[in-house]
């Protein structure tokens, strides 16, 4: 059975625990040798970008606003709507300073749903403005995993002859693929595979991947994105999690305009629309 802990402030993820083992990342608790954390956050929510702003700004209707990486949702306190043992609800709304970064009225829910050992996350975003609102939308989970030591993969559900593999650059994502890193249909994480940071994934055939132990030949868990078309993987080099990112949309481009509603596969709503999507993550 599964049991999850949130905090309201970035209405984010802070343990996940399979039977009384901890599956979560837990952030400032995990040291490096020099005894400084690795990462600071848990799973944070990506909203209303994902990844960075070219110059960390974007001209929305005409006038350049700035906004740091991965929006500012991640760092701002949500109103807890109701809290169950299987059930989480948060939300956040537009305020004063919501409208400096970001000219739009909005609300953002993040609900947490636990089903024996099925955590499922969702999101819906509301337009509560009179235009149309252009956003980006993501997850960040970190699952614990020491992949340093070369017995991770992970393992795609259904035969990838198409997929593109990106990378970053000074935190922008290069215009070409790079060279494809899939074997017998799995990525192997190797100790040195986010030396560069990120992998961005494009056109992904597979709704579901799979976290394997190939020394121990076991499954930690199966992730399905279903309805996401990005999928980003990333830790810090030498930390013992790994990120599995499911993303609406993705960082600029390095060749980006700037013009925010011109951002690739960027999600619009026209006024009182909704858009909902969410993930699922089936913890062995």
């Amino acid at each position: 059975m599964l049991q999850i802990k949130c905090s309201s402030h970035g209405a984010e993820l802070t343990s996940i625990k399979l039977d009384g083992k901890e599956m979560l990342h837990q952030g400032n608790e995990v040291l490096d040798e020099n005894g400084k954390a690795f990462w600071g956050r848990h799973a944070p929510i990506l909203f209303p970008i994902v990844g960075k702003l070219k110059d960390n700004k974007t001209i929305i209707n005409g006038k350049t606003y700035e906004m740091t990486q991965h929006g500012f949702a991640r760092d701002m306190d949500f109103e807890e709507i109701e809290k169950k043992e299987n059930y989480h609800k948060f939300l956040l709304k537009t305020t004063n300073e919501t409208l400096k970064k970001y000219p739009f009225e909005f609300e953002l829910t993040v609900e947490y749903y636990i089903n024996n050992n099925e955590l499922k996350t969702k999101y819906t975003v509301i337009n509560r403005d009179n235009k149309e609102m252009p956003f980006g939308l993501g997850g960040h989970p970190a699952f614990i995993c020491d992949y340093s030591t070369g017995d991770y993969e992970l393992q795609f559900e259904n035969k990838e002859d198409k997929i593109e593999f990106y990378k970053l650059q000074e935190g922008l994502i290069k215009e070409k693929p790079e060279q494809s890193i899939l074997k017998d249909n799995k990525i192997e994480l190797t100790k040195d595979i986010f030396n560069e940071d990120a992998i961005i994934m494009k056109n992904i055939n597979s709704n579901i991947v799979t976290l394997f132990n190939s020394s121990t030949n076991t499954k930690l868990f199966e992730f399905n994105f279903k309805g996401f078309p990005y999928l980003a993987i990333w830790s810090k080099p030498g930390a013992p999690f790994v990120c599995i990112e499911p993303w609406q949309n993705h960082t600029d481009s390095v060749s980006s305009n700037g013009v925010f509603v011109e951002k690739e596969s960027i999600t619009k709503l026209k006024p009182g629309e909704e858009f909902s999507c969410d993930y699922k993550v089936r913890f062995f």
